[in-house]
């Protein structure tokens, strides 16, 4: 059993996702941060659909925990459940600290996320799905969602032979607030792509095939058709990651599928000292950068309850914004009230990615580490010989 305690007041923050990584990074000077999260290293999902189309970036998507934080401890554990500001872990240690933030995430079909933790096996999975995927004459991307929509392009744009084609339920593509105009610009470069649209496709059975693999794919539609491909993947599918808080929510139960309810300071309902955040949290939309917007209004009511000094902030749903990449070069996006086009987006988003800034983000120790948790071996993650050199952008 581990009980925190320091001359600091202690946070833990459960999940390395990008709420979670923000949030540790920014209370690190100010108090005892325990990062823990199962994996060795932060996945850039964000990045994870380019690397399906160029291994190339698979040394860009990968962060090792360990270079995150100067003051503060990574450790390699997973929670069980959490009562109050209890911890239980995998291992057996329980953790109490004075604040807790739940950051654990949500989890997504393979290529978009990924529920394994070693390093060297991710990157195997995504080689081995490259080398189908370029073998493949007719590639079927199922859902029109944003992920759905951004792997058709990387697949486009990598592949510019493959016949690609994504279908959904759903009428329209990009369902949700969005302007139609954001929908009819980004319909239009699928088609100068050449990438083909089924929409409003009803299945009958999944896909005849596994997912990512190279085979004779038949996908029966309710109409009594049929979409044939080589390989298909899935983008469709998002889960909170909540198991460990049982049938509720710490004090305020659940709200929606999975989902933490928290009230306007994001802490969770019933709790003073127990935050949540990101995908888990009912507090807005899905988003990498929403949760680090949120990761940095909690870490400031955070700070404000150490020091005792002020009011809590308030969060504010985040204005309607989304940029989507179609490869690289193309893509389309609203942002201020207004569409922006393939330049733009590329600028933005579509060329690095933001592989930059997150490399640039663990650029804590450069090598020295921080200190490590007893679930952490301090040592290199593995599997980077696999991809040729660690993370750029350091």
């Amino acid at each position: 059993m581990t009980c925190i305690s320091a001359a600091r007041p202690s946070v833990v923050v459960l999940g390395g996702g990008y709420g979670g990584i923000n949030v540790a990074k920014a209370l690190d000077e100010v108090a005892e941060v325990s990062l823990v999260d199962p994996a060795e290293a932060f996945f850039h999902n964000v990045a994870a659909l380019r690397a399906l189309a160029d291994p190339q970036w698979l040394k860009r998507i990968f962060f090792p925990y360990r270079r995150l934080l100067s003051a503060g401890r990574f450790v390699r554990d997973r929670a069980v459940s959490v009562a109050g500001r209890q911890v239980r872990l995998e291992s057996g240690d329980v953790l109490r600290p004075d604040y807790l933030v739940l950051a654990t995430g949500s989890r997504y079909p393979f290529p978009g996320k990924t529920e394994e933790r070693d390093v060297a096996r991710v990157g195997a999975w995504y080689r081995a799905a490259h080398e189908a995927l370029a073998s493949a004459r007719r590639a079927l991307v199922v859902g029109a969602g944003p992920v759905g929509l951004e792997l058709a392009g990387e697949i486009k744009a990598f592949f510019p032979g493959t016949q690609v084609t994504v279908t959904d339920v759903a009428d329209d593509i990009l369902a949700g607030p969005y302007p139609q105009k954001l929908r009819d610009e980004l319909r239009r470069q699928l088609g100068e792509l050449g990438i083909q649209l089924r929409l409003g496709i009803t299945p009958t059975a999944p896909p005849s095939a596994p997912p990512a693999t190279l085979d004779q794919v038949r996908f029966s539609t309710g109409d009594g058709g049929e979409l044939t491909a080589d390989i298909w993947f899935p983008a469709f599918g998002v889960r909170p990651n909540t198991d460990y808080l049982g049938g509720a929510s710490l004090a305020g139960g659940r709200d929606g599928p999975g989902c933490v309810r928290v009230d306007e300071h994001l802490r969770v309902l019933g709790e003073t000292h127990v935050f949540a955040l990101g995908d888990i949290a009912d507090a807005d939309r899905n988003m990498a950068g929403i949760a680090g917007h949120q990761a940095g209004l909690i870490a400031a009511n955070i700070q404000a309850l150490i020091s005792g000094d002020g009011e809590l902030t308030r969060w504010m749903k985040f204005p309607q914004v989304i940029v989507i990449t179609l490869g690289p070069h193309h893509g389309a996006g609203f942002v201020d009230g207004s569409i922006i086009g393939p330049a733009a987006v590329a600028k933005i988003k579509g060329r690095d990615l933001f592989a930059a800034d997150y490399g640039a983000l663990f650029d804590a120790v450069r090598g020295s580490g921080g200190r490590t948790g007893s679930g952490d071996q301090a040592h290199e993650v593995a599997g980077w010989s696999a991809f040729g050199e660690q993370p750029e952008g350091r």
